[in-house]
């Protein structure tokens, strides 16, 4: 009786005694991820010393990771740390970039290293900080890129595709060439595109088989040169060649110079930007058949201006553009378009997100006189006469449960299975 209490009271008092793993635990931040391309489990395994939370109001630093692409194909990555609660106040900006050709292994293990570094200051403030030992490394002096291509990028790609039924058959070809120069001061872009799209269709009507074929072909070339002004100035031009029959373009030749202006500096683009773009272009057109304006080539002006906002924060993504362009020989040909993404938290777990695309067309100059049959409607061959184009998707989402989410659990596999 004596020994069985004594190996009863061992595990009794062990679980009296305090974890201090666990009190560590309770202790570490709060930190909230806002990231949609992030590999959030890899983080998780990596650094274990915070709490991870679903939600940026149980969150004491709110992590903001946005992303746009280099001139070499790659992607550069800004990383706000923005303080709450008791940490209101610290704040800091981390940027950090990776090559076109690196991994995704490490492009997570870049950005597990920049979020160390950047939850350091939070880290300081909590009895985790104990834990921590610093390793310095020798800083290596910055020096020029000595680059034998001169910043220039080339891209080469080229897709077949082909499927069909026995009563269906689909075939395409696409070639897309490209070349980019970017710099501090330039930005040039080159790109053609050939596409070439088949589509035979059969079918049987009072025992005759019918064959209807539709035949697409678009070639595209565009030129986009930019210099920087400053922060928040830029000027460049747009040259671009186009044909496409479901346009009724044999050919098309435009060169456009544009002036635009930036409210906020460049340096603040991933998150926030407010954009007026002022295009005039000079276009030479020669059409496939005759248009409804009995034209068979004519050389046009017109006019753009577009404004666009983008703000990314911590309670949601808005994006929003405005365009207006017509033609300077009759300004009743003309042509609205409105864009707009909206993605916000309405409150704790609840999210919505709202896409919308509305346009005011006025300027169908190319359209082809006379009606269009059956087939070319239903198999889109031609563009037809319309006033309006639209296009709207709403969705929400709602998460409750537990906050934290510092568990990984591979098993089984991704979560479609279950």
């Amino acid at each position: 009786m004596i020994l069985g209490g004594f190996l009863t009271a061992v595990p009794l008092a062990a679980q009296n005694q305090p974890n201090p793993m666990e009190d560590l635990r309770s202790q570490a931040p709060r930190v909230f991820i806002d990231c949609s391309f992030c590999d959030l489990d890899y983080f998780r395994e990596e650094i274990t010393y915070i709490n991870y939370v679903r939600d940026r109001a149980d969150a004491d630093v709110h992590v903001l990771i946005t992303r746009q692409g280099t001139a070499c194909g790659g992607n550069e990555y800004t990383f706000a740390f923005i303080g709450l609660g008791e940490f209101a106040g610290i704040d800091n900006t981390l940027v950090a970039t990776c090559g076109p050709t690196d991994t995704s292994d490490e492009r997570r293990r870049m950005h597990v290293e920049v979020l160390e570094r950047g939850l350091f200051p939070y880290i300081l403030k909590t009895p985790v900080a104990e834990c921590i030992t610093l390793n310095f490394q020798e800083k290596l002096e910055p020096t020029a890129v000595d680059d034998p291509w001169k910043f220039w990028v080339f891209s080469v790609s080229a897709d077949a595709r082909f499927s069909g039924e026995e009563s269906r058959k689909y075939s395409s070809v696409d070639v897309n060439l490209s070349a980019n120069h970017v710099t501090p001061v330039w930005k040039m872009r080159f790109g053609l595109s050939l596409d070439t799209d088949k589509r035979v269709y059969s079918y049987e009507e009072e025992g005759i088989v019918e064959t209807i074929t539709s035949v697409s072909k678009d070639r595209d070339f565009t030129a986009t040169a930019v210099k920087s002004l400053g922060k928040h100035w830029a000027i460049g031009g747009w040259v671009e060649a186009e044909s496409s029959t479901y346009s009724n373009l044999d050919s098309y030749l435009s060169f456009a110079p544009a002036v635009e202006y930036n409210v906020f500096p460049y340096a603040e683009s991933t998150r926030r930007q407010l954009r007026f773009l002022y295009r005039l272009g000079l276009n030479r057109v020669n059409y496939i058949e005759q248009t409804i304006f009995d034209k068979m080539s004519e050389t046009l002006l017109n006019q753009s201006l577009s404004v666009s906002l983008e703000v990314r924060e911590p309670w949601g993504t808005i994006y929003g553009s405005i365009e207006g362009s017509h033609y300077l020989h009759d300004f009743k040909k003309a042509r609205l378009e409105l864009d707009t993404d909206i993605s916000f938290r309405v409150f704790k777990g609840l999210s919505v997100e709202i896409e919308g695309e509305y346009s005011i067309i006025h300027d169908q100059l190319s359209l082809p006189i006379g009606d269009l049959t059956l087939d070319e409607i239903l198999l889109q061959r031609k563009e037809l006469a319309t006033g309006y184009e639209y296009s709207i998707s709403f969705g929400l989402s709602y998460t409750f449960g537990s906050v934290y989410s510092n568990v990984v659990n591979p098993r089984f596999g991704s979560t479609r299975y279950w």
